[in-house]
């Protein structure tokens, strides 16, 4: 997530920059195409272009729209599961009565459900890092290079990277961690069995009926926030609408010098080498609308658009650790260039 109120002019240069250089090579050879060839006749009206045009923004606005969804839905969940920990915290200490587990031999059920929600956290966290095909990170050519090298910045992997390793190990059991980790949806398999723990607690009388099913509703609830991240990052904002709206853009600037040039040619001699900056600047905007959009649509993808969830693992961490009357707190996630992961 970027923090930083504005852009600075070489972020924005990071940002969209690279296209730039082939922006100016093709409206350059368009306008030397004009002046020394005498092809005229190449040239069209910019009435239809300007249709294009038109077409073109509206359709770049409605995936830029359906984009912006995904990614505030996504930020929404994980608010969400912010509420829901605290939540978990505050009934696992307040509901069970840990005298009665201590009289049967049970001990520190308190402190391993809190403890597991937290490796629920950062389980959840990795999985949603996985690299899906139609993500940057899985894309040939400098978009794959510079989205990995990007990832590899910040510090970021998949489930086995060294920070999620550290979090399950000190917050699973010994013989959960390697069961936990070698499954094939650890998030899933850690939230069974916390309600595996409350059966027992249930059972001992630790919990009475009503409480009980107060603490799996709650379980429950974790497993739809889970879905909810999983239904964004296993389907993408459909292809029809992401590639067509790439395209388009695409045959817009291959035609808007061919419409736009005669227009400045009415100002005189120099009037079309003048048109080279400009019909630069409004390629420039159409490419820059379509990237912000192609970015914004992977919420879960490990990018500077992208939602904290690593700050806000940590923050549900402190708060939670807090709460078991803990004063080994870790440090919060800060920002680092702007941008807080």
């Amino acid at each position: 997530m970027i923090i930083t109120k504005n852009f600075s002019f070489t972020q924005v240069l990071q940002f969209s920059g690279h296209h730039l250089p082939w922006l100016t090579i093709w409206m350059s050879s368009v306008v030397a195409l004009y002046e020394f060839q005498d092809n005229h006749w190449m040239f069209i009206p910019w009435l239809p272009v300007s249709i294009i045009g038109t077409a073109v923004a509206f359709y770049v606005g409605f995936k830029n729209n359906s984009a912006y969804d995904r990614m505030w839905e996504a930020r929404k969940i994980w608010g969400a599961i912010v509420n829901s920990s605290r939540s978990w915290a505050n009934m696992v200490s307040n509901f069970v009565d840990d005298s009665k587990l201590n009289e049967s031999g049970e001990k520190g059920l308190h402190k391993r459900l809190i403890y597991r929600h937290i490796a629920w956290l950062y389980a959840l966290r990795s999985q949603l890092l996985q690299p899906t095909p139609w993500e940057h990170t899985k894309q040939k050519g400098m978009v794959g290079i510079y989205a990995r090298r990007y990832q590899r910045k910040f510090g970021l992997g998949l489930i086995n990277d060294e920070v999620t390793k550290i979090e399950l190990q000190q917050f699973l059991a010994e013989d959960e961690y390697e069961q936990m980790l070698a499954a094939s949806n650890t998030a899933t398999q850690i939230v069974y069995h916390q309600g595996k723990d409350l059966k027992m607690a249930f059972k001992t009388g630790a919990i009475d009926d009503f409480r009980h099913m107060e603490l799996q509703k709650l379980l429950n609830s974790l497993y739809d926030h889970q879905g909810k991240c999983e239904r964004i990052k296993k389907f993408p904002l459909p292809r029809q609408y992401a590639n067509m709206s790439f395209i388009f853009v695409g045959i817009f600037i291959f035609l808007m010098p061919f419409g736009l040039l005669p227009e400045f040619a009415k100002f005189g001699d120099f009037g079309t080498w003048t048109a080279i900056p400009f019909m630069v600047l409004v390629a420039w905007l159409f490419v820059v609308m379509e990237i912000v959009g192609d970015y914004s649509e992977n919420p879960f993808q490990g990018m500077a658009n992208d939602i904290p969830m690593l700050s806000l693992c940590r923050t549900i961490e402190i708060d939670l650790l807090e709460m078991l009357g803990e004063t080994d707190l870790p440090a919060p996630i800060e920002a680092k260039k702007g941008i807080l992961m």
